[in-house]
């Protein structure tokens, strides 16, 4: 019973998906994005407890191995187009086009050795860009939804600290795809060894 609780942990977040996306994207109300602060936070909890879980039960399954981080890319880029469009506009349209194209580039790879049977852990990179990223999209969707209308005065100032945050973030996700891609050519000489032997 206890191994089925990651994947049951993953259906749930990838169920909370559209509910964000209706919610920030298509309604995009100042009450609709409290509602979608409180569910990319839900999102995110049982992403850290799929994960903690998986590893305890040793239930780490293929399909949590596909469908974990697609549910997260999923959030964090509508997370992430719904602050970098008016009326928020807290992050540069570059930075969301670099972080964009990474985690496209690297999911696509991904599910493509995936289908090979070839599995590609995450490295140090790739969990900080996690972290910097739900951390960043959690703080700015707090401010903006609880917090902006109170911070008036330093708002000028707050945006561009948001801003400044994002390219930071940007780089570290560029810098994670760099690093997958090399872990990748390594995995694959190995594999390629193994098979010679």
């Amino acid at each position: 019973m206890k191994k089925h609780i990651p994947n049951s942990l993953t259906i749930f977040r990838m169920l909370l998906v559209p509910v964000f996306f209706w919610l920030a994207i298509l309604i995009h109300t100042e009450n609709s994005l409290r509602w979608a602060t409180v569910v990319f936070i839900i999102a995110a909890i049982t992403d850290y407890f799929d994960g903690m879980l998986a590893r305890r039960y040793n239930a780490i399954t293929d399909f949590g191995k596909v469908m974990d981080p697609l549910a997260d890319k999923l959030l964090v880029l509508i997370a992430l187009l719904a602050i970098t469009l008016p009326p928020l506009k807290l992050i540069t349209v570059y930075a969301f086009y670099i972080i964009l194209t990474r985690e496209l580039l690297v999911s696509l790879m991904r599910n493509y050795y995936i289908r090979r049977k070839i599995y590609i852990p995450a490295n140090i990179w790739g969990k900080l860009k996690t972290i910097f990223q739900i951390t960043g999209i959690i703080i700015t969707l707090l401010y903006h939804s609880f917090l902006s209308q109170h911070l008036v005065v330093h708002q000028e100032k707050i945006r561009n600290g948001f801003h400044i945050s994002f390219w930071v973030i940007a780089i570290i996700t560029f810098l994670s795809g760099i690093s997958y891609i090399f872990d990748v050519r390594k995995i694959l000489k190995t594999v390629e060894k193994q098979n010679n032997a």
